[in-house]
């Protein structure tokens, strides 16, 4: 996908946008998390900044939730895919695939969407 057709899909829902960004932040805020527990209990280090970070990945993760969800409903994903999704804040690594995977399906159906809800001739 070339990124004009991500921009134009990401005005056309600002879903999708919310998504990506949350997606990202959730992401980052994992692996960052992730660190700090090694740092935590490898080393005996970081202990209080551990509980914020943990804090911040919590309610990054429950806006990352929700927006996923909504967004699933709108682009009609079935049971098992919602719950992938939905799970990839949760797993290293993987809300920057699935954002990959999301995004690309999503400019794919609102396109073909918008092509569909065009009158002839226009």
């Amino acid at each position: 996908m070339l990124p004009s057709e991500a921009m134009k899909t990401m005005k056309a829902t600002p879903l999708l946008g919310w998504y990506r960004a949350l997606a990202i932040a959730t992401g980052v805020a994992l692996l960052v998390f992730c660190g700090f527990m090694v740092a935590k209990y490898g080393f005996d280090a970081a202990e209080d900044v551990t509980t914020y970070v943990a804090m911040l990945h919590g309610y990054l993760y429950i806006g990352y939730f929700v927006v996923t969800f909504l967004l699933g409903q709108k682009l009609k994903w079935p049971l098992g895919r919602m719950v992938f999704f939905l799970a990839a804040g949760c797993i290293p690594f993987a809300s920057f695939v699935a954002e990959r995977k999301v995004v690309a399906e999503a400019a794919a159906k609102l396109s073909a969407g918008d092509a569909a809800r065009q009158p002839a001739g226009v």
